[in-house]
């Protein structure tokens, strides 16, 4: 983190903070909290690394945040002929993953349904699919695992809808699965999703513990 060192200038914002303020640390590291930004605080980014995006604000105070809630700011076309850059995200490759996952998950299932496949089969065909899509009218809320983030999109636009984890943390699905037993219990809760501009928790992904197993001689 860099002290306030007076106006810095030609500041140029690319980013505001959002609505409901944002978290910043001293460095990319949650244990080093410092003081949170305000809501719509005009930003410059300077760094990403991984969900970490290192800002700098107007009075020369920098600190890192989490780099998947900061909101773009629009920029002017190009006066070089080129196209105008992207304010949104394109939904559709992030569609055509999450239409491939359930796709796989549902002939899996229909596999099984018709005996072709046992249950540790039906496990290992699936092991590793993650995939969340919400569909409402022209509304979508649709689940990156790349970046353990949801996004709301409408049509051909996306943007960060909420976060699964805080910056740094990887979605548990990239480290290796171990071979579940049959005591094994693994729970998913999603929370219900608020219409855009409510208030939200965010989506919790809970382990619920393996159920302690019997000794010989009848002790836990």
């Amino acid at each position: 983190m860099a002290d306030s060192g007076g106006e810095v200038p030609d500041f140029r914002p690319t980013h505001v903070v959002p609505g409901e303020g944002l978290a910043a640390w001293e460095t990319a590291d949650v244990s080093r909290p410092t003081t949170p930004l305000d809501a719509f605080l005009p930003v410059q980014l300077l760094a990403r690394r991984g969900e970490w995006g290192e800002i700098l604000c107007a009075n020369g105070w920098s600190a890192w945040v989490d780099g998947r809630l900061l909101v773009p700011v629009p920029l002017p076309p190009p006066t070089t002929g080129g196209p105008a850059p992207a304010r949104t995200e394109d939904p559709r490759p992030l569609l055509a993953r999450s239409a491939d996952a359930v796709g796989r998950y549902r002939r899996a299932v229909e596999e099984h349904a018709a005996g072709r496949l046992d249950a540790e089969g039906f496990r290992n065909s699936v092991r590793g699919l993650r995939a969340g899509i919400v569909l409402d009218g022209e509304s979508a809320w649709l689940y990156d695992r790349t970046a353990d983030r949801w996004l709301y999109a409408e049509g051909p636009r996306a943007a960060t809808f909420a976060v699964a984890g805080g910056p740094g943390e990887r979605p548990a699905t990239t480290a290796p699965v171990p071979e579940p037993s049959e005591a094994d219990t693994v729970g998913v809760q999603l929370d219900v999703l608020p219409e855009p501009g409510e208030a939200h928790e965010p989506t919790r992904i809970v382990q619920i513990p393996e159920a302690p197993r019997a000794t010989e001689g009848g002790e836990r």
